[in-house]
């Protein structure tokens, strides 16, 4: 009898440290390392890492466009062409607090080779476009923001031109690199909104506005080009400025639209605009493929356009632009 009740007890006694066993709670030991979080379990190092925040967004968007037409011993006439465009846009975004800086860079460039004339090669696009505004909050949607705006382009421009009883063609330099360039700095009150499917618009309103008319080339300086006083280099004005721009505004499915107008007015000549217009419609066709209509309208009463019969007036400069190829985004 007395074995079978030390039985008994033994199995009483494994029964309640079974239970303790079950009830035990292991608490993790914590352990702060250069001011991280470490909660170490048994053998097992669990590390609680901060959420980082970040501040910086950079992408961009590559384009590349080719024609080519080849005529050998063709009945209905014509000529071999061949037509390249290209352009590059990048940006870089910044947000921290109440501090937004949005900085963009476009550069395109276009060339057309006809076999047929004078000067083969010609060039169809060249442009150059930096703009940089930074902004400190002062709303949910209104910022006090400096921007700054720089245009120009890469490559010497041509008038081209037959004269009146001759068989040769002859071309007039007509612009170049910095000449003319285009600086404007502006300080006021800016509206911003991003959207829900990330598409933006922006718009800012500067009384307090500076712009700068660069002509480097001497034989465009010397014939006073683009509003310089003849000889001189640059041109200085004081006025007032409206720049407007949307980013990726979903008009249908895959087919973005992407905007930006800027306005000056020189307080001397005040209600006469200084106006730069851009837009591009981009169709995706997928992720290599897509069609782009591009417009750029220009309007400056200091400019004079030279005319086919030699004359020279104020006039609204257009391009347009429809092109179809590669397209990478990064």
């Amino acid at each position: 009898m007395s074995k079978y009740l030390l039985i008994f007890g033994l199995f009483l006694v494994c029964l309640s440290q079974t239970v303790k066993a079950q009830d035990r709670q292991y608490i993790p030991d914590t352990v702060l390392i250069n001011g991280d979080t470490l909660l170490m379990l048994g053998d097992s190092l669990l590390i609680d890492e901060p959420v980082k925040e970040i501040f910086w967004k950079t992408g961009g968007n590559y384009n590349l466009n080719i024609q080519q037409v080849t005529l050998s011993n063709w009945a209905a006439g014509g000529a071999s062409t061949f037509a390249l465009n290209s352009g590059l846009s990048l940006f870089a975004n910044y947000k921290k607090d109440n501090k937004v800086w949005d900085t963009q860079l476009t550069v395109s460039l276009g060339f057309n080779r006809q076999e047929d004339r004078a000067y083969q090669t010609r060039k169809t696009n060249d442009n150059f476009t930096f703009v940089s505004n930074y902004g400190r909050e002062l709303s949910e949607f209104f910022y006090l923001s400096t921007q700054l705006d720089a245009r120009t382009q890469l490559l010497a421009g041509y008038k081209y031109a037959r004269p009146s009883g001759s068989d040769v063609e002859v071309r007039t330099k007509i612009s170049d690199l910095l000449s003319p360039g285009y600086i404007q700095s502006s300080t006021g009150l800016n509206y911003r909104k991003t959207y829900k499917d990330k598409s933006k618009i922006s718009v800012i309103l500067s009384p307090f506005t500076g712009r700068f008319t660069i002509v480097l080339d001497d034989s465009l300086s010397r014939a006073g080009a683009f509003g310089v006083v003849p000889g001189e280099n640059v041109r200085a004005e004081a006025g007032v400025s409206l720049a407007a721009s949307v980013v990726d505004i979903q008009l249908m499915k895959n087919i973005t639209w992407k905007s930006d107008i800027n306005l000056f007015s020189n307080y001397e000549v005040f209600g006469n605009m200084v106006v730069n217009f851009n837009s591009v419609i981009r169709m995706k066709v997928n992720k290599f493929i897509s069609t782009r209509i591009e417009t750029v309208l220009i309007y400056d009463e200091e400019v004079f356009i030279k005319q086919d019969d030699g004359s020279s007036r104020q006039a609204v400069q257009l391009q347009n632009l429809i092109n179809f190829g590669i397209s990478l985004d990064f």
